[in-house]
């Protein structure tokens, strides 16, 4: 497991993190402690850090608001019945490993008894839960229809038929049984073609900033309110007559307030809505900056320059590479991990237009090289950034 200073994230991990600083920043406050702590808990049972295996500043956050929690837990709260062995097990990991960069004193570390188990869950047989919940559908199902009586008049039907089969038998006037049809096989179903591989999958758009805010709760983060072409629905907000979308950008500090006002953008709008400090972020604003080099450490210190849609394209106008075809899926299926495949291909050129660099991504064994334009033809761009990451 490498250390956190060597680490990257996808978006979707950025959010999480940020919503694991929002979970520590409310334990501190005393918000409904018991409940969070009850959740941590279930979510450390399968993992080995909150991002399952990758260390990360939230792990750290958390351990640094619990730990003089955990110290002073009975026994019992730590691994009974009702404790939360789980977060102990995290806050001892942390305290221990050099992964998260702490260097805790000795002197300083909870002392955690790594023997002292006063519970353990017993394991439960799938198979005989699966049978037990049959037997009581069965029983539901019974009742419902009548419960015993049905039963028992069931059964009398059943030994009338029986008895009258017999005296047929008998008197020689037994009917012949039909003979039951062999079903033929079900053909099994042809598996859907799988979409070609293209960064076409990824749904991008004009976007108009019509207002931009400063995250109440987040030093790094703006709040925009974005038209991009949308029917009103689930994830969208009607803002001056106009159907919009909440879109939390991580550029405070890195682009000025006032160059988010009232601009076009280019939008990602087909990554699953995450929340970012309790504000739900329903696309993605695209930006350059100078890409890292390997072996370094992305400190997200800039400069940062976000991507201009042509003078005059529209809200809501398909953006797409040249030379790329195909239809955006829907949203994005994070297991997929479609953006974070075709992402390093998202560039700048020496003539500071955006651009997808095939090159960067070798599934697709190609080194085309199309321009990020409109449907109405323009070219998207920057303002001096040559040869940068975009996204």
């Amino acid at each position: 497991m490498a250390a956190i200073s060597s680490q990257t994230y996808t978006p979707t991990e950025e959010a999480e993190i940020q919503q694991w600083l929002t979970t520590s920043e409310r334990l501190k406050a005393g918000d409904d402690k018991s409940s969070i702590l009850e959740t941590l808990n279930s979510h450390l049972s399968s993992r080995a850090t909150l991002l399952g295996v990758k260390p990360s500043k939230a792990d750290v956050a958390i351990y640094e608001t619990l730990s003089p929690v955990v110290a002073q837990w009975s026994p019992d709260e730590r691994s009974g019945e009702k404790g939360y062995p789980h977060i102990v097990r995290l806050v001892d990991f942390v305290q221990n490993s050099s992964i998260f960069g702490l260097d805790v004193k000795d002197e300083n570390k909870i002392k955690i008894d790594a023997n002292d188990v006063r519970f353990v869950k017993k394991p439960v047989d799938a198979k005989a839960e699966k049978e037990r919940l049959k037997k009581e559908k069965a029983a539901a199902a019974a009742a419902a229809a009548g419960g015993e009586t049905s039963l028992v008049d069931r059964t009398k039907e059943k030994v009338k038929e029986v008895v009258t089969e017999a005296k047929e038998a008998v008197a020689g006037q037994a009917k012949p049984k039909k003979e039951k049809k062999e079903k033929a096989p079900k053909q099994p179903k042809a598996a859907p073609a799988a979409a070609p591989l293209t960064p076409a999958l990824i749904d991008l758009r004009v976007g108009h900033i019509l207002k931009a805010i400063q995250h109440p709760d987040a030093d790094s983060l703006y709040v925009s309110t974005i038209a991009m072409g949308d029917p009103a629905g689930e994830d969208t907000t009607e803002y001056e007559g106009q159907i919009c979308r909440t879109v939390c950008s991580g550029l405070n500090g890195l682009v000025p307030l006032e160059e988010m006002q009232g601009r076009k953008v280019v939008v990602v709008c087909n990554l699953k809505p995450v929340k970012m400090r309790g504000i739900k972020s329903a696309a993605m604003v695209l930006a350059a900056s100078p890409k890292v080099k390997e072996g370094e450490v992305d400190h997200d210190k800039g400069p940062v320059e976000l991507v201009s849609p042509p003078e005059g394209a529209k809200a809501g106008e398909k953006v797409f590479f040249e030379g790329w075809d195909g239809k955006s899926e829907g949203i994005l299926n994070p297991k997929k991990k479609i953006w974070e495949t075709f992402q390093p291909g998202f560039t700048t050129t020496d003539t500071l237009e955006v651009a997808f660099d095939a090159k960067a991504v070798e599934q697709l064994g190609k080194s085309d090289v199309g321009k990020l334009v409109t449907e109405s033809g323009g070219v998207c761009t920057v303002k001096s950034l040559k040869g940068a990451a975009v996204r």
